[in-house]
C-alpha cells in the first residue's frame, strides 16, 4: 500500500488514492509501504525515478545505499522498529528525494514515520516541500534514537545496582541471575542495533550535506543538517559508551556468580575437612580387632563422641580464626 500526502492551507492532507493512475501531481511526500509491483510502476510514472526493490534496499555497499540517478537522490538507511518490544529490530527504508517531492519506501513501521505524519496533519507551511518533510523524517528518528538510549541507559543503571547492591541488602533471598543476564545481552543487543542506526543516518546526513553545496537549500535547512550531523556524532559516542559500560556490567555480573559459586565450593571443602577426623576416629572404633582395650571399657562410647566432637571443632575454630570463613 501506498499513502500520498498533499498540501492544504497550513497543513499536509493525506490523500487516498484507488486509480493508481491519478496520482496528484502537487503531491510533496508518497510513502511507500509493501508496495506491490502495480504500485512501483505507478510512482515510477509520476515522479519519473525507480523504485528500488526490497533485494536492493539491503545492499550494505555504501554506493549502492547513496547515489544520485537521473537528478533524483537515492538515500537508504538502517531504521529501529519495535524497539518498545523484546524482539527490536532494524529495518532498511529508501528515502528519494526529486523535484522536490520526496518518496519514502519501507517494509516495517517505524515509529517516527507515524509521529511526523500526525505533526504535519497538524500544522505545517503552506510551501513545505519534499526536502522539508526529509528533514522532519531525519530529525524525528535521530529524536527516536536518543528516547531509545536514554531509557537503555536508565536500565543498565538499574542492572548495575542490582548487581552491586549491599549484600545486606541481598541477604535472604536469591539473586535472579539468569534474569539479570538475560537482560544485559538484551540491552546490548538493542544498543548494537541503535548505533548501526545512527551509523547509517549519519551518512545519509553527510551525503545530504555534500549535495545540498549545488543544491538552492535555505541557510535554515543548511544550519539544520549541521545540527544533525552534531546530534548523530554525539548519540553514535553515547551508544559507544552504553556498550562499553554493558561490557563491563556483563563482566561483573559474570565475577558475581563465579564469587557464588567459590563460596558454594569453599563451604563444602571446610565442611569436608571438618568432618575428616570425625570420621577417622569413627573409622578406627568400628574396626573388629581382638585386642582393642577400649572395647571393654565402660566410658568407651562416651568417650569415642566426644573425641569425634573436638575434632570437629578444632578445624572449625581454626578456620575462622585464620578468617577463612
Amino acid at each position: 500500500m501506498f499513502s500520498v500526502f498533499v498540501p492544504s492551507e497550513s497543513v499536509l492532507k493525506k490523500a487516498v488514492i484507488e486509480d493508481l493512475t491519478a496520482l496528484p501531481e502537487s503531491a510533496v511526500w508518497i510513502d511507500l509501504v509493501n508496495p506491490t509491483a502495480a504500485e512501483d510502476k505507478a510512482v515510477e510514472r509520476l515522479a519519473g525515478i525507480a523504485i528500488p526493490t526490497r533485494e536492493d534496499m539491503q545492499e550494505i555497499e555504501i554506493s549502492s545505499r547513496l547515489y544520485i540517478e537521473n537528478g533524483a537522490r537515492y538515500m537508504t538507511a538502517t531504521l529501529m522498529c519495535h524497539s518498545d518490544t523484546d524482539m527490536p529490530r532494524t529495518t532498511a527504508v529508501t528515502f528519494i528525494l526529486g523535484d522536490h517531492r520526496l518518496v519514502t519506501v519501507r517494509y516495517e513501521l517505524p515509529k517516527p514515520f507515524a509521529l511526523v505524519e500526525a505533526k504535519l496533519a497538524r500544522s505545517c507551511t503552506p510551501s513545505i516541500t519534499g526536502e522539508m518533510v526529509l528533514m522532519e523524517l531525519l530529525d524525528a528518528v535521530i529524536d527516536r534514537c536518543a528516547d531509545i538510549l536514554e531509557r537503555c541507559g536508565a536500565e543498565i543503571d538499574q542492572v548495575s545496582h542490582d548487581i552491586f547492591e549491599p549484600e545486606s541488602e541481598r541477604h535472604g533471598h536469591a539473586k535472579q541471575y539468569s534474569q539479570i543476564l538475560i537482560s544485559i545481552g538484551r540491552k546490548g543487543d538493542l544498543t548494537s542495533k541503535v548505533r548501526e542506526s545512527l551509523v547509517s543516518i549519519g551518512r545519509v546526513v553527510a551525503f545530504l550535506s555534500a549535495v545540498v553545496e549545488g543544491v538552492k537549500w535555505s541557510k535554515d535547512m543548511r544550519e539544520q543538517l549541521k545540527t544533525m550531523q552534531r546530534d548523530v556524532s554525539s548519540l553514535t559516542d553515547h551508544a559507544s559508551y552504553l556498550s562499553s559500560k554493558i561490557t563491563f556490567v556483563l563482566d561483573a555480573m559474570l565475577g558475581v556468580v563465579n564469587l557464588e559459586q567459590n563460596n558454594i565450593i569453599k563451604l563444602f571443602s571446610v565442611m569436608a575437612v571438618v568432618l575428616m577426623p570425625p570420621t577417622l576416629i569413627a573409622s578406627i572404633y568400628g574396626m573388629n580387632f581382638k585386642s582393642m582395650p577400649e572395647l571393654e571399657w565402660t566410658h568407651g562410647y562416651p568417650f569415642a563422641l566426644v573425641m569425634m566432637l573436638i575434632a570437629a571443632i578444632v578445624p572449625y575454630w581454626i578456620f575462622k580464626w585464620k578468617k577463612w570463613l
